[in-house]
C-alpha cells in the first residue's frame, strides 16, 4: 500500500514564514511587552492589518518587536506618535513589497509544482526557503543604501530651504496612451506583462539619470528631479525606450516645476497636480511642460507655446512643447 505524500498546509507555510507558531492574542502580547492592549492594536493597524480581538495570530516575535518599539520611545529618541508614523510607512512599503515578491515568484512556484506533480504550497515552501534568507539580508542592505541617499538629499536641501519638508523640484508624469482601451484587448497576462515592462523601463531610465521614482500607478509613473534639464532628459529617455519601441504602446510626459511637500515617501503640491494635468493634454510620444520648467531650462532646449486651454484646478493655462535645438 502506497502512503500518500504529505502536503504542506497553509498553516505550515505561515509558520515557516513567521519563524514561529502563532499562539498568542493581542492581550498576551501586550502583557509580555508590558504595554497596553490599545497600544498593540494601534501598532497593528499602523502596519496595515485589520482590527483583532481574541484572535490567536501573534508569536513571541511580536512581543520582541513591540518591545523594540517602546524601548526606542522610552529612550526619548522619538515619541510614540512618530513611531506609529514610521510603522505606518513601513507597513505600506512592506505590504507592496510582499505582494510584489509573491507575484514575481508565482511563475516559479507553478513551474516547480508541475515538474514535481506536487502542490503549490509545497513548491512555495521550497522557493521561500531558498529565496527569503538572502532576500532578508538584501532588504536591510537596500534600506541602508536608500536611507543614506535620503539623508544626503535632506542635508543638501537644508542649505537652501528653511522648511526641510518642502523642496523645489521638477515633477514628471509619464503614462501609457489609451491604456484603458488597450487593456480591453489584452488578457490578464498581457496586461500584467505590459505594466511590468512599462514600470521596469521607467525605473531604469529615471534611476540612471539621477531622478527618483515616487510611485507607479499602473499605467503611469510619477518621478522627480532636482534639475529641470534632468527631468526633460528623463522624459526623452522614457519616450525612447517605450514610445519608440514598436512592440509597446505610445507614452506621453508632462513636467512641472515648483515647491512640493514630501510626506510618507510621496510628494504633494501644485507642480504634482500640474504635471498630471499636462500629461492628459500631451500628444503621443511628446513632452509638455509648464512655464516654470521652461524658465529653468538651458539654451540647448527650445520651447513652443501651445494654444491656451482650461486645466482643472488651474484655470486657463498655456502649456509648452519642448525639444532640443
Amino acid at each position: 500500500m502506497t502512503v500518500p505524500e504529505r502536503r504542506t498546509s497553509r498553516e505550515e507555510l505561515e509558520r515557516q514564514i513567521l519563524g514561529a507558531t502563532p499562539d498568542m492574542t493581542a492581550a498576551e502580547v501586550a502583557e509580555g511587552a508590558g504595554v497596553s492592549t490599545d497600544a498593540i492594536r494601534r501598532l497593528w493597524r499602523a502596519l496595515g492589518f485589520a482590527e483583532v480581538d481574541q484572535d490567536v495570530i501573534f508569536t513571541p516575535h511580536d512581543v520582541a518587536a513591540v518591545g523594540d518599539v517602546f524601548s526606542t520611545v522610552d529612550s526619548g529618541a522619538i515619541g510614540f506618535d512618530t513611531a506609529v508614523a514610521l510603522i505606518r510607512a513601513l507597513g505600506q512599503t512592506m505590504s507592496k513589497l510582499a505582494d510584489w515578491e509573491v507575484a514575481t515568484l508565482l511563475d516559479r512556484v507553478e513551474e516547480l509544482a508541475k515538474a514535481a506533480d506536487g502542490s503549490r504550497m509545497d513548491s512555495a515552501a521550497e522557493v521561500l526557503s531558498k529565496v527569503n534568507p538572502a532576500f532578508e539580508q538584501l532588504l536591510v542592505y537596500a534600506w541602508r543604501r536608500h536611507l543614506a541617499a535620503a539623508v544626503g538629499r535632506m542635508e543638501a536641501l537644508g542649505e537652501a530651504e528653511e522648511d526641510l519638508h518642502a523642496t523645489h523640484v521638477s515633477v514628471g508624469f509619464a503614462d501609457i496612451v489609451s491604456f484603458t482601451a488597450l487593456s480591453n484587448t489584452l488578457d490578464q497576462d498581457g496586461i500584467g506583462n505590459l505594466v511590468e515592462v512599462f514600470e521596469a523601463r521607467c525605473y531604469d531610465v529615471v534611476s540612471n539619470l539621477g531622478g527618483r521614482v515616487i510611485k507607479s500607478i499602473g499605467d503611469a509613473v510619477l518621478f522627480v528631479s532636482d534639475r529641470a534639464q534632468t527631468a526633460i532628459e528623463i522624459g526623452e529617455g522614457i519616450i525612447r525606450v517605450i514610445g519608440r519601441d514598436p512592440r509597446l504602446p505610445d507614452v506621453r510626459v508632462g513636467i512641472a516645476s515648483g515647491s512640493v511637500v514630501t510626506r510618507m515617501g510621496d510628494v504633494f503640491g501644485p507642480p504634482v497636480n500640474m504635471a498630471a494635468r499636462l500629461t492628459a493634454v500631451a500628444r503621443r510620444n511628446r513632452i509638455i511642460i509648464d512655464q516654470a520648467t521652461a524658465d529653468l531650462l538651458p539654451s540647448i532646449f527650445i520651447t513652443r507655446r501651445l494654444p491656451a486651454r482650461p486645466v482643472r484646478g488651474f484655470g486657463i493655462v498655456e502649456p509648452l512643447a519642448v525639444s532640443r535645438r
